[in-house]
């Protein structure tokens, strides 16, 4: 009998690399074997990017940026985990599966990715509620922020943190009252200082929470100290649902900190937002004391899951930002057009993100709930078990470190 054998080989090298996909047929002895060969991948390229606008800086970062074959594929592939995370938790909150307060980051993706690229995973940082991007670019799983999500004992808070609680080293949430996350990075930038370890901390809040009044007590604080801190306001153009406008007398953002220099940027460019990270991040380490970013980007979704976001907006303009501003699309085309990746590589990295992300959502919801003796743990770091008391005077849980 003739036996039929077909099979597809994939051969690739990373850099400057020839990629061959050989097709064989096999008919009893007979063999045919065809080759199609793609072009040398260009190792890196150079790209312009926008001026920052500057405020008590005589200069700011640079014009151009250059971008490695494997840093564009690494900064879409988490551009990207991203997006379709926040979209499954979209499905899963309207399924009911998720409950309680849910913000997404879709649309935000290059500020989270360009500000981790600008720093070191030893530097610190914090960040309001809207905060699973970064929980993610920090060194959580997209399997432990969707179980965290669920409220699953694999969440990457065991569970008890939900979306707006989310924790990895050197990442100290996801805190939920607006602002107060400012005093706390500060806090952190202090402990940088005072160790004298050269790291340092990168403080996020939105254009909603830029008019609290702790903020404005950070600044001067932090500037009298000369705390080793980025203050970064994500200016995503509207608070919940009011407009930067119609909530501040000043938009300029980044001159707010009045006495400490500032620089507003594209948020939308995943390299602007990497160059000048880096520059606020040197900035911070030759003892210059705090620096202050703007980046103007935008929330595809309304502020959280209980707001549809077309009620103070259109969809044609949500529309108009997508087609024109988009992250990931912004890095696609540069690496397409410079011949940094093909089509076909691209797909097969969403292919694997999709599945990465089903994966993650199939254990976010079959993972078991934490049992109730787990309430009480962790109220403490290395302590010794000791007793708390429940909801009336008689009943006591334990709690362990």
């Amino acid at each position: 009998d003739r036996v039929l054998l077909t099979g597809v080989i994939n051969i690739s090298v990373p850099v400057r690399s020839v990629c061959v996909c050989l097709c064989f047929h096999v008919t009893g002895a007979r063999v045919v074997v065809s080759a199609r060969t793609y072009a040398d991948f260009t190792p890196q390229a150079t790209f312009d990017i926008k001026k920052c606008d500057l405020h008590k800086l005589e200069e700011g970062p640079p014009l151009q940026a250059v971008l490695t074959r494997e840093e564009g594929l690494q900064y879409y592939r988490t551009m990207q985990t991203i997006r379709r995370m926040e979209l499954k938790a979209d499905q899963l909150y309207k399924q009911k599966i998720i409950r309680g307060f849910c913000h997404l980051y879709d649309g935000q993706e290059a500020c989270a990715v360009g500000i981790e690229t600008g720093i070191n995973l030893s530097d610190h940082l914090i960040t309001a509620y809207r905060a699973h991007g970064y929980t993610l670019t920090r060194g959580g799983t997209v399997r432990e922020i969707m179980a965290e999500l669920t409220g699953r004992r694999g969440g990457i808070a065991k569970g008890k943190g939900g979306s707006m609680h989310m924790y990895t080293k050197h990442f100290y949430g996801g805190n939920g009252i607006v602002g107060a996350q400012v005093p706390l990075g500060a806090g952190v930038a202090l402990a940088c200082k005072y160790l004298g370890n050269n790291e340092i901390c990168v403080c996020l809040y939105g254009d909603g929470a830029a008019n609290q009044g702790q903020i404005f007590e950070t600044y001067n604080m932090a500037s009298l100290w000369k705390l080793p801190c980025i203050f970064i306001c994500e200016n995503n153009k509207y608070g919940m649902g009011t407009s930067v406008e119609r909530a501040a007398a000043s938009t300029d953002y980044y001159k707010r900190g009045d006495f400490i220099p500032g620089l507003r940027l594209d948020g939308m460019d995943v390299l602007c937002v990497r160059e000048a990270t880096k520059f606020a991040a040197e900035h911070c380490r030759s003892g210059k004391g705090p620096i202050l970013m703007e980046l103007q980007t935008y929330r595809y979704h309304g502020h959280s899951m209980s707001d549809p976001g077309v009620s103070y907006r259109t969809r044609e303009e949500i529309q108009e930002v997508r087609s024109k501003s988009d992250p990931i699309s912004m890095l696609k085309d540069r690496m397409l057009s410079n011949n940094m990746a093909s089509v076909e590589e691209l797909k097969e990295i969403d292919v694997e993100v999709r599945k990465e992300i089903e994966d993650a959502a199939q254990f976010a919801t079959t993972d078991p709930e934490p049992p109730l003796d787990d309430l009480c743990n962790h109220i403490f770091y290395n302590d010794p078990p000791m007793e708390v008391r429940g909801t009336n005077p008689w009943t006591k849980l334990k709690s362990v470190s």
